[in-house]
């Protein structure tokens, strides 16, 4: 188990928000069209993978094992198996985790491991009233019936379920992901102006990344049925200010609450794609690595603190590796809140919280400087499946940016939990 695991490439879509409706492409279609993009340009051919690995929160009724689905459509051929994971926000890591241990336990050489999800097609539910009233409208058999059947049946019925709302409910504390991340701004006296400025801090990272170029390694434009090209993520706001965001009301408590729409990530469409080899394979193909996965590590929480769940992924790699914060070269914290990722921050630098979580003093957080350099999913949105396989993605070619060096990706997960992975350039 302690064979190199090396990233070769990368690739994802422009993150697209959702706008009320479903979008232009489906989840198989983001994935296929980032992964055939990918694998296009590599040396091998995509029937000399081992394995296709997709992380995937919400695959549509037809394409349940959706990793399947596009190996197949992107020509990997019959013999190349595909499968799917799911782990809510880090579907798309935990991808890459199954592939990082695939290799390194010998039973796989080259792995294509990404996440995707398609956000704006969750599906409209019936209620469970109308559910029950079909089945008895089906089960009616005379006129009469069917008579009694129709009396019966109420105008509320029809009210749809949407299906995202269900999906972003924990079950366990009946709470919304935004409601635990009103929790967290309580628990570490967040005010509503900390969030809206970090919200503009990100927009801002983001639009000057677009303009110095430096998301073009990563993004494969896209173009739909009607000749329409996709070529950049389109959430991001240009004219983000404190002004602008004030004005947004509280979704999630809209009594006492500070988390708004504003600063929280955005329902968005998106898929991204990592090859992960082993040394023998790179050998073998040639290959040229931009990177290579040191460390992984899972972590659970309270649910209802489940935005803390960064941290309690990040400790245990610090503490095996001997690394303080400060020392790596780059983070990437996935932005579900602005709340919640600072409160990992001042988790981090809080002794009491640390003592009691994970038994030593605060490590302290990382610099500022250091963190999310090209803002994140507040700017950009996040397509649950995909943001873990994106954060590790975007923070090798940061830290190449930056001329090498290590970084730490951590993500926070519905359901009360957290990921995180080291990686370093090479």
């Amino acid at each position: 188990m302690s064979r190199t695991v090396y990233v070769v490439d990368g690739a994802r879509t422009p993150f697209l928000k959702a706008k009320n409706a479903p979008g232009p492409f489906t989840a198989a279609d983001l994935a296929t069209a980032a992964g055939s993009a990918l694998l296009v340009r590599q040396p091998f051919a995509p029937d000399q993978l081992d394995e296709v690995i997709l992380g995937c929160a919400s695959p549509s009724a037809d394409e349940v094992n959706i990793g399947r689905v596009v190996a197949l459509r992107m020509g990997c051929g019959n013999a190349v198996p595909g499968w799917t994971v799911m782990r809510n926000c880090a579907s798309g890591m935990q991808a890459l985790d199954s592939a990082l241990t695939n290799i390194r336990s010998g039973r796989s050489e080259l792995v294509l491991a990404g996440g995707v999800d398609a956000l704006s097609h969750a599906p409209l539910l019936f209620s469970d009233k109308m559910v029950r009233w079909l089945a008895g409208w089906y089960a009616a058999r005379s006129v009469g019936q069917k008579l009694a059947a129709l009396k019966a049946l109420r105008l509320g019925y029809l009210a749809p379920v949407i299906g995202i709302m269900k999906g972003l409910t924990d079950p366990i504390v009946g709470q919304l992901m935004g409601q635990t991340a009103e929790n967290l701004a309580w628990k570490f006296g967040i005010t509503r102006a900390d969030m809206d400025a970090f919200a503009v801090e990100s927009h801002r990272r983001v639009c000057a990344a677009q303009d110095a170029g430096h998301l073009r390694a990563e993004i494969v434009p896209l173009i739909d049925r009607d000749g329409t090209v996709y070529s950049a993520d389109d959430g991001v706001r240009r004219d983000s200010s404190m002004d602008n965001l004030a004005r947004l009301k509280p979704f999630f408590d809209k009594k006492y609450g500070r988390v708004t729409p504003g600063n929280s990530s955005q329902i968005t469409d998106g898929a991204a794609w990592l090859v992960l080899a082993s040394e023998e394979a790179v050998t073998r193909h040639g290959l040229q690595p931009i990177g290579r996965i040191v460390d992984s590590q899972w972590a659970g929480l309270a649910p209802d603190q489940m935005g803390l769940g960064p941290v309690h992924a990040a400790m245990p790699i610090l503490q095996r590796h001997g690394l303080a914060p400060q020392a790596l070269d780059a983070w990437e914290i996935n932005e579900a809140f602005a709340a919640q990722v600072i409160a990992c921050l001042r988790a981090l630098a809080d002794d009491a919280y640390c003592r009691e979580h994970f038994g030593v003093d605060a490590p302290g957080a990382p610099d500022a400087g250091h963190l999310n350099l090209d803002g994140g999913a507040v700017a950009l949105g996040h397509p649950v499946g995909a943001s873990g396989a994106r954060i590790v993605l975007h923070l090798l070619h940061v830290l190449r940016r930056k001329g090498g060096g290590r970084g730490l990706a951590s993500i926070c997960i519905g359901g009360g939990q957290g990921g995180a992975m080291l990686v370093e350039t090479v």
